[in-house]
């Protein structure tokens, strides 16, 4: 694993999807090596070869397996459908120390239902799913439900909203938030223990009804919050 704090490199598994490429882009526009995971090595260097001639920047493209292995925070951004699938082909992957952001929201939208209702999970939360198929050692972040793909992949659309950070390790959540951070108009803001995440997962179809009424992009922002650091 090599990454530094000038210029961190962050997997993306999923990247080759609309939430993983639409940050992507913004990663790398802002410095960062971005790495997109897929099931595919050749389709994952196909996509990042795309990605980066729209954004400018490093993006590399990887076989999943060796995606995770680049660095200690892996972004996690498949459709919840898929989430189970990833986490198992990626258990021997992963290793003790890492941490896995799960951006994945159990929308309705899965089973042929509609994308503005989401369905329920027996352990909670799609992130707390995720933390049970997790190895042991690996602690997941829940992060970046609410943020739209299609505003995150237009490099033109200027951002201004909160990133609700669900975890156990308030240290974890604050490196997680560091990366977040680093996309211009994303403020990350700490929202509790990694179980809060089944509520955060919620407003995810919340947002999608509203951007379908409003025909826009519209993200979230909490008042009255404390100025500097939040984590």
């Amino acid at each position: 694993m090599s990454e530094t704090s000038d210029a961190p490199v962050i997997p993306v598994i999923g990247g080759t999807g609309a939430l993983g490429s639409g940050l992507a882009k913004r990663w790398a526009a802002g410095g960062a090596r971005v790495i997109i995971g897929s099931r595919s090595a050749e389709r994952a260097g196909e996509v990042a070869e795309q990605l980066a001639a729209e954004a400018g920047g490093t993006i590399e493209g990887m076989a999943n397996e060796d995606a995770v292995k680049t660095a200690e925070i892996v972004f996690l951004t498949v459709p919840f459908r898929n989430q189970s699938e990833y986490m198992t082909n990626l258990r021997q992957h992963l290793s003790p120390g890492q941490i896995l952001v799960d951006c994945s929201v159990p929308l309705a939208a899965t089973i042929s239902g509609k994308a503005t209702r989401t369905i329920g999970i027996w352990q909670g939360s799609a992130a707390q799913q995720a933390q049970e198929m997790a190895p042991e050692g690996v602690t997941v972040v829940s992060a970046l439900h609410t943020v739209s793909a299609p505003g995150l992949s237009d490099l033109s659309h200027d951002l201004d909203e909160d990133v609700p950070v669900c975890g156990d390790k308030k240290a974890d959540k604050a490196r997680v938030a560091e990366l977040i951070e680093r996309i211009p108009g994303l403020r990350p803001v700490n929202a509790g223990a990694l179980e809060m995440s089944r509520i955060v997962e919620q407003l995810t179809a919340l947002m999608i009804s509203v951007n379908i009424r409003y025909k826009t992009h519209a993200g979230l922002k909490f008042t009255n919050l404390p100025e500097g650091e939040t984590f």
